[in-house]
């Protein structure tokens, strides 16, 4: 599976490694239906792989699951603890419903070790293809500045074939991590605009993530409190997308373009809440406020 492009005459045996490599990473992966990967989906595949933002979701992944691993092996620990002094004291009620507690928290952690194993895993595969795709793209830069002959044409050909065939797998590789991100639990906390968010005033919010959409309407009351329509909303997590937040006041029938901003999910990944407070407007007259959990 170590396969780096450093000659020019071993045609087949780059394409047996390629093969190999190919083999290796569809066996490791369970398929799943199409529904299950985002990227995957018809009319919205994406052909240009992203290695960059993959390892920083990646990265951030592997914290956040590690960070959830670690919390629950404290409270494991200290449970365990409990369970030695409450079988010396034998309150047995107690004593089972500790040990049930116990075995819940343990069929936890090992689902959590084999969750970050199988990211490790995809992540891993992932590399193997993107470094097979690099050394792919400089050997056709290297053959493209030789004579061209009918052998340089012909192994042109494979290496382009080659170049696609392993951008198909880092889409399929993608597509496969997407499933393992988890969902994002976004709850409105309302606007902060100080002297501009008067009684009465109305606004639509409208946050964007890939081909999620969450679009809700609140109003300023007279005694500055906010009501919205709709409070929470589960996303799930995209590998290219980011969240596109717009504002809009309604004035009868007129809407007023408030701000509409970007906003990345790579710090989403943590156990705890994330309290998110959001630019609306460049002079930051107009703020919003929303609560992540992963």
């Amino acid at each position: 599976r170590s396969c780096s492009f450093t000659g020019f005459s071993t045609v087949q045996s780059r394409k047996l490694a390629k093969s190999l490599s190919r083999s290796s990473v569809r066996s490791r992966m369970s398929l799943k239906s199409p529904k299950a990967y985002n990227s995957l989906q018809k009319g919205t595949v994406i052909w240009d792989p992203k290695p960059l933002q993959v390892k920083k979701i990646f990265e951030a992944l592997k914290k956040g699951l590690n960070e959830y691993l670690e919390a629950h092996q404290a409270e494991l620990d200290y449970l365990s603890g409990r369970h030695k002094d409450t079988k010396r004291n034998s309150r047995l009620a107690f004593y089972y419903d500790l040990d049930k507690q116990i075995r819940s928290v343990e069929r936890y952690i090992r689902k959590l070790e084999f969750h970050i194993s199988k990211v490790e895993e995809l992540y891993e595969a992932y590399c193997i293809q993107c470094r097979l795709r690099d050394g792919a793209t400089n050997m056709k830069h290297a053959f493209s500045l030789s004579p061209s002959t009918k052998a340089s044409r012909e192994s042109l050909v494979e290496l382009y074939k080659n170049f696609q065939e392993c951008t198909e797998d880092m889409c399929f590789i993608e597509g496969a991590l997407e499933v393992h991100l988890g969902e994002f639990h976004l709850k409105m906390k309302g606007l902060v605009g100080f002297a501009r968010l008067c009684p009465g005033d109305q606004y639509e919010v409208f946050v964007r993530l890939g081909r999620q959409k969450w679009r809700l309407k609140g109003k300023i009351e007279t005694d500055d409190s906010q009501t919205w329509d709709e409070e929470e909303k589960i996303f799930i997590p995209n590998l290219h997308e980011k969240f596109e937040i717009k504002v809009t006041e309604l004035r009868g029938l007129a809407t007023i373009l408030v701000g509409v901003v970007t906003c990345d999910s790579i710090n989403f990944f943590t156990t705890k809440p994330q309290a998110i407070v959001v630019d609306i407007t460049e002079l930051g007259t107009i703020k919003l406020q929303l609560e992540v959990l992963w």
